[in-house]
């Protein structure tokens, strides 16, 4: 782990918020609000399916990063992604979001690797507020 990245200490599901996030392949840990995916497409190739774009939000008001999972681990993780739900997402890469691909304002993009897993959190989670109105410019048109 980063000598940066930490945990958010809090009784329950120990946890980085998203501003702790640090640019490495880690042991990072994020528990989040689960808003939505949809499929990512290669326009350039037909509209070839090239993974699963996913919607995090985070226990901080109008804080949305998105993730991504490659085509090849998308079956996999697709049973864990429900809307609304609350999932903690452990060992995944944090990359820089090129601005082509950008979909929030934030910097960081949560890759999803091959030790990836996400489970949901039915007790000790934080607390998201997923009815909070989420400021239009969160999240890039």
């Amino acid at each position: 782990m980063c000598r940066k990245c930490f945990s958010y200490r809090r009784p329950g599901v120990r946890h980085s918020i998203f501003e702790s996030l640090c640019l490495c392949r880690s042991s990072q840990s994020i528990a989040s609000g689960f808003l939505s995916l949809w499929d990512s497409l290669n326009f350039k190739k037909d509209r070839e399916f090239v993974g699963i774009t996913v919607l995090f939000l985070d226990e901080k008001v109008n804080s949305v990063i998105h993730g991504f999972t490659p085509v090849g681990r998308a079956n996999h993780y697709m049973p864990s992604l429900k809307a609304g739900s609350i999932v903690k997402v452990d060992h995944f890469e944090v990359a820089k979001c090129s601005s082509m691909y950008k979909k929030t304002d934030h910097p960081f993009l949560i890759c999803f690797i091959s030790l990836t897993i996400i489970d949901e959190v039915i007790t000790g989670a934080p607390e998201i507020n997923f009815t909070s109105r989420l400021d239009c410019s969160t999240i890039s048109k």
